[in-house]
């Protein structure tokens, strides 16, 4: 039985590819970091990211890839869900989340980045390619940012079409000092959007 929901990134994205990928794994990935989706399913043929990280991962920008227009069959998207440009940032004593993972410098570049890596993901994608984009909502300075809910309407308007939903539980999340004193309920989950060109 495939759900919608588990708390296993590997059991997700192994559903994913059975119900929607042609194939064992993804074709490209452009933002590979350090190759956290590839504990049970192959590598993808092509594998870039803007600082590799990894053995055989090109440099290249998400949003301006070295690939011929209508030539990739899928593609799985994870990019930064973070903005700041403070403390935070620096030092070994500085929020441990921000840390870890990558950061824009505001959340319209944030917004944006997202904007230009779905647009250049659909520009590569052949007709009827698949695109998985992972996200994740959070709230900053005291505000929602419903990213989930961002990264619909860019693709829907961008032009594509909403395959399918899948939502990754968390047990636990790092959580910085600063954030115990919360005002909206802390997120334990992230989403995987399946879409179609």
């Amino acid at each position: 039985m495939i759900k919608s929901i588990s708390y296993s990134q590997d059991e997700l994205l192994e559903w994913i590819i059975q119900l929607y990928i042609q194939g064992d794994t993804f074709q490209l990935d452009p933002t590979y970091s350090k190759g956290g989706f590839y504990k049970k399913i192959p590598r993808p043929q092509f594998c870039y990211d803007i600082n590799p990280q990894a053995e055989g991962v090109i440099q290249a920008d998400c949003r301006k890839l070295p690939i011929s227009a209508a030539s990739i069959d899928s593609i799985i998207l994870d990019l930064p869900f973070l903005a700041t440009t403070g403390k935070s940032l620096k030092g070994d004593k500085g929020n441990i989340i921000n840390r870890r993972f990558s950061v824009c410098s505001s959340e319209r570049e944030l917004y944006e980045l997202y904007r230009s890596a779905i647009a250049e993901a659909y520009r590569v994608l052949k007709p009827k390619g698949i695109l998985v984009v992972k996200c994740q909502d959070k709230v900053s300075s005291g505000k929602q940012y419903m990213m989930h809910c961002d990264v619909y309407n860019q693709a829907t308007e961008i032009g594509f079409y909403t395959l399918d939903l899948f939502i990754l539980l968390a047990k636990n999340r790092l959580v910085a000092n600063w954030q115990r004193n919360q005002q909206h309920a802390r997120k334990y989950h992230s989403y995987f959007w399946v879409f179609q060109k």
